[in-house]
């Protein structure tokens, strides 16, 4: 990996992903619960048939789902950047389900790549999972196609190899503590507790890596020239408190001291 060019502060980045976390936990966990739970709940049902193909079914709808958010995600980031979400949440999913397809098969062969990868070697797995840590950013903020994202990605990334890598570590870091603290509480809490305990973590979890990676690829200089927020949406309104409904133009106001009428 190349000399870190400087652009790129571990804590600062970390620091940002948890403050938008924060700012906008509501949608992030309420949008997580509904898509990754769901999906969660379809995908347990069919594997409890026994049936491969349906198994296999539960699986892409969990792949889906999670392609969707990571979608969702990305584009709330990019509306929050100049300083406020002016999209609901519902807005954001349409804007984030035109790159599902993409981002499905950006992420199979990212999974399949960076996989064998760690199994040969686990160097060159961890090299591909750090230059092509902003590939889901530039197919939803940028448009790029599943395997030029890839470029793209390395693109960005290209002389802030160790600080990426250092990001993604803490963050990998961040996330294995809290599921190894879920894992505990869920196994003294038996079966049904366990159950419970796992979807609650994973509805936390869920929103950590797609912040990160958003908030790397504008601080790579991502999305440039791209709009702070997703194009209007045609019959939608803005969430309150986000940006104000245009007024239609007002008549001037009458003079103050009109003329006298005349004789």
């Amino acid at each position: 990996m190349e000399a870190s060019g400087g652009r790129i502060d571990i804590g600062r980045i970390i620091g940002e992903a948890f403050r938008v976390y924060r700012e906008n936990a509501g949608p992030l966990l309420g949008g997580a619960a509904v898509v990754i739970g769901l999906a969660a709940i379809v995908s347990g049902l069919l594997a409890t048939t026994g049936s491969l193909i349906l198994a296999l079914i539960g699986l892409v709808v969990t792949v889906t789902a999670d392609v969707l958010y990571i979608g969702y995600v990305v584009k709330l980031v990019q509306d929050v950047r100049d300083g406020r979400r002016d999209f609901a949440v519902g807005d954001l999913f349409r804007a984030a389900v035109p790159f599902i397809g993409v981002l499905f098969l950006n992420g199979l062969i990212f999974g399949i790549s960076v996989g064998i990868g760690l199994i040969l070697l686990i160097i060159p797995g961890l090299f591909l999972l750090t230059i092509w840590s902003v590939a889901p950013p530039s197919i939803v903020v940028e448009r790029r196609g599943a395997i030029e994202a890839f470029g793209r990605s390395r693109e960005l990334v290209r002389g802030e190899g160790w600080s990426v890598f250092g990001v993604i570590i803490v963050t990998f870091l961040i996330v294995f503590g809290i599921s190894f603290v879920a894992g505990a509480i869920g196994a003294a809490a038996g079966d049904a507790g366990r159950v419970i305990v796992q979807v609650i973590a994973n509805v936390i979890l869920a929103p950590i890596y797609a912040l990160v990676s958003s908030i790397l690829f504008f601080e790579l200089g991502g999305g440039v020239g791209a709009p702070t927020a997703p194009a209007t949406l045609s019959g939608t309104a803005p969430e309150p408190g986000g940006a104000p409904a245009e007024t239609p133009p007002q008549a001037p106001p009458p003079p103050e001291n009109p003329p006298p009428p005349a004789a």
